[in-house]
């Protein structure tokens, strides 16, 4: 029987290398989107054309209220597409940038960061728990600036350290069911983060470039992989560890 990995935001960037990840390592895919239903579709039609099934369901990661109705949707897709109750691997990949110096964050910027990168994990995670089958495996996404710091990321990299804390604690509630939970912490990847600013700003680039041992910014390919191989059979004996995949950045 194969795996099912629901991956959040995997319409695009890291998400949907993930996604494509998966499916090449022979799993399933519930991905989630915001707003990018063509995209969603595409990843789909993507991993069908790898052999493999999937579905792409509407979420807002940082909207409490609709949990509910997303747990009921997700439970009637397992049902009705791999005649399952359960899914076996929750990535935790969603989210965006937000660049202010702590002078200039505003409240609705900070609270939108913690809603999307903490508070929505962390719920998200309690409503899906009855459906995340025993032996499971969560990876909780987060930031290389949670250990080095970069002006204008501190409310983006406190929500993220949050999450690294709440792995920890996962890992130690959820051990009597086998379930493992890790955290993932991409260093700069050239995608369309904070509008595609390490991708697309030649300057900023190449300072990240700089900082880094392997001579160059990340690229999807560098992370999706990864938390495939994660989610894997061969890692089942790594727990509540926060891997940091940035090439060497900032050593």
């Amino acid at each position: 029987m194969s795996t099912i990995t629901l991956i959040t935001g995997g319409s695009r960037g890291l998400g949907r290398n993930t996604a494509l990840s998966v499916a090449r390592k022979g799993g399933d895919v519930v991905l989630t989107y915001r707003s990018r239903a063509e995209e969603a579709q595409a990843v789909v039609t993507e991993i069908e054309a790898l052999g493999r099934r999937a579905v792409a369901l509407p979420l807002d990661t940082g909207t409490l209220a609709e949990f509910p109705a997303f747990t009921r949707e997700l439970s009637a897709a397992l049902s009705r597409i791999w005649d399952r109750e359960s899914f076996d691997h929750l990535v935790n990949n969603a989210g965006h940038g937000d660049h202010a110096l702590i002078a200039e964050t505003t409240e609705a910027q900070f609270d939108r960061l913690v809603d999307v990168h903490f508070k929505g994990v962390f719920f998200l995670i309690q409503a899906l728990l009855p459906l995340l089958a025993d032996g499971g495996r969560i990876v909780n996404l987060s930031s290389g600036l949670t250990r080095v710091s970069y002006p204008g990321f501190a409310a983006y990299a406190a929500a993220k350290g949050a999450v690294e804390v709440l792995s920890l604690y996962l890992a130690k509630e959820l051990g009597a069911r086998g379930i493992a939970v890790n955290t993932v912490a991409p260093g700069a990847i050239a995608t369309d983060f904070l509008g595609g600013a390490v991708r697309d700003t030649p300057d900023l680039n190449k300072v990240f470039a700089q900082m880094t041992a392997l001579g160059r910014v990340g690229e999807p390919d560098d992370i999706g992989p990864m938390i495939a191989s994660l989610l894997s059979a061969d890692h089942r004996w790594v727990n509540a560890q926060r891997i940091e995949v940035s090439g060497g950045q900032a050593i």
